[in-house]
């Protein structure tokens, strides 16, 4: 079974959502140096920065854009292409395909068949 291993939250004013954020529920906000993205940590994370209590997930923010610009949960996917191809058998459309993150793994984003933008997560 897959499961939900990271979200993504976009923003309009980088500043501004990581204040509210920091906030009001009291997350860690890191800039990843030469990425636009910034980690958000929600849960207390092992020595290799992954969550350390069950069932908790970390995530992350970046600017709003064209392709992505409401809050996406991701799911984390042992085989992306196999995953990808599955998801359109079933009527849902790929929306970004694979991409590589650094050298940490690879994203894509799809719709499902009710139109919701979902992440999926393959480490590298």
């Amino acid at each position: 079974m897959d499961k939900v291993v990271h979200f993504e939250v976009p923003f309009d004013d980088a500043e501004r959502a990581h204040g509210f954020y920091r906030e009001a529920f009291g997350w860690q906000l890191n800039p990843m140096p030469g990425m636009p993205y910034t980690l958000a940590t929600t849960t207390p994370t092992d020595e290799n920065g992954r969550p350390s209590e069950a069932g908790g997930i970390n995530g992350g923010m970046f600017a709003r854009e064209d392709r992505i610009n409401v809050p996406v949960i991701t799911i984390g996917v042992e085989d992306m292409d196999a995953s990808l191809a599955q998801i359109e058998k079933l009527g849902g459309k790929v929306e970004v395909g694979r991409e590589p993150v650094g050298d940490m793994g690879f994203s894509a984003y799809f719709r499902d068949t009710e139109g919701n933008l979902i992440g999926l997560w393959q480490n590298a």
